[in-house]
């Protein structure tokens, strides 16, 4: 069927969305070790500010998708974005108490928000175009979510990391009016950062409630129509698939400016250039993946990277210095295609079930809210090194998925009108 006259611009502002949530979600890598340093946590605790951000997923994947079913992907995108608004300004009194629950708390709003715009925007590209090329176009609006992970630790290494890291030895010898300032200045950095991420979110949600959007439909085929979610095999394979690459993702990324430390001696700021430059290698990734998909079945580009990735997490762990932190580089390259091509393939066919099946896959995001804390546990017990096992076992799951939708034909990706 022909695309409704405005897709195009539908999906251009949609492509906005992607670049938001990308933008927030990779601040985190920023703020664990700030926050580890302002509120005195350990690795693992610190972790939990994934848990925070990746908890929401799972708790409000279902009821997002239930509440678009009775308002459409509009009405999720604007609750999505005013959710965002609400998380940002809670970060200025959470620095102000140097509370760490209350930045949980505020962290944990902006993750429902999230899970809002995810629920609507990834389906709604997809099915906003012709069905075959759906892996494209999905690939396509996250290479926007590359960008913004490539932008959020060069802006968030420059005006929220300090730079300045005291050792226990130092702090023990200041006296604790001294100690609270210092933490103070440290907390109350991502204040204004926050405010204004705030104002710009809630500047897009007004823009979006005055822009009329094209609700689409998904096709009634008869042989999808009736049955449980649970007899969708594929979509269930996608759903454990999702789970593990997000934990990957996470785990490869927040902690990695405490690998640059600790393994390749790098200091945080440098390190905080580094991560921007392996997530610009991200963001390429999506581009370069949305091209080759032209000319390579997307399950086998996905093979292809998961393997390549669980090399490079070897080389991470066995090697040392600078070429550890390089072997990490390159897996944010291959990690690129991951998230999207697993969804598009876990909900192709999918019919009128495709806003359920993409509320299941988008439950899996909690992966990142689980596989960060048994890292941290690892790397408490044994090294930063060690944990980093952790993410490379991940990958072969995404293997798995990827080998058994590699002779998967003649499907639909995704119904569309």
């Amino acid at each position: 069927m022909p695309r409704p006259r405005n897709s195009v611009f539908a999906i251009g502002l949609i492509t906005s969305l992607f670049f938001l949530w990308g933008f927030a979600l990779n601040l985190n890598p920023i703020l664990i070790p700030h926050l580890k340093k302002a509120c005195q946590l350990t690795d693992a605790q610190s972790a939990f500010i994934d848990s925070a951000s990746y908890i929401a997923y799972f708790v409000l994947a279902i009821p997002a998708g239930q509440f678009m079913k009775r308002y459409g992907y509009k009405g999720g995108i604007i609750v999505g974005l005013l959710l965002f608004a609400v998380g940002a300004f809670l970060f200025y009194p959470a620095a102000a108490t140097r509370s760490y629950t209350f930045f949980l708390g505020a962290l944990f709003v902006i993750a429902c928000g999230l899970t809002f715009l995810e629920t609507a925007a990834n389906p709604y590209i997809t099915v906003l175009g012709e069905p075959e090329e759906a892996a494209q176009r999905i690939n396509f609006a996250q290479s926007f979510n590359g960008l913004a992970a490539t932008l959020a630790p060069l802006l968030g290494g420059m005006f929220i990391l300090s730079g300045k890291s005291l050792s226990a030895t130092q702090i023990s010898a200041m006296s604790p009016r001294l100690v609270a300032d210092y933490l103070d200045r440290e907390a109350a950095a991502v204040q204004v950062p926050y405010l204004l991420i705030g104002g710009i979110v809630l500047l897009v949600a007004l823009l979006l409630f005055r822009t009329p959007l094209p609700e689409l439909a998904e096709e009634e085929e008869a042989d999808r129509a009736e049955g449980s979610l649970l007899r969708e095999k594929n979509l269930l394979l996608g759903v454990v698939a999702q789970f593990f690459y997000v934990g990957a993702q996470v785990c490869v990324s927040s902690f990695f400016i405490r690998f640059a430390e600790r393994v390749g001696g790098i200091e945080e700021k440098s390190a905080a250039l580094y991560l921007s430059g392996a997530l610009l290698g991200f963001m390429a990734g999506r581009f370069i993946g949305t091209f080759l998909m032209k000319f390579i079945a997307p399950p086998r580009l996905l093979a292809l990277y998961s393997s390549i990735n669980f090399g490079l997490v070897l080389l991470a762990v066995l090697l040392h210095g600078k070429l550890s932190v390089y072997a990490l580089m390159g897996v944010e390259f291959f990690m690129s295609i991951m998230f999207p091509t697993i969804f598009s393939l876990s909900i192709r066919g999918l019919g009128a079930k495709t806003k359920e099946g993409s509320s299941l896959v988008i439950m899996a995001i909690v992966g990142g809210a689980i596989f960060p804390v048994i890292a941290g546990w690892v790397s408490d017990a044994t090294t930063i090194q060690v944990a980093y096992i952790v993410p490379g076992l991940c990958f072969l799951v995404v293997l798995y998925f990827a080998w058994k939708n590699i002779n998967v034909r003649k499907v639909k990706l995704v119904a569309a009108h």
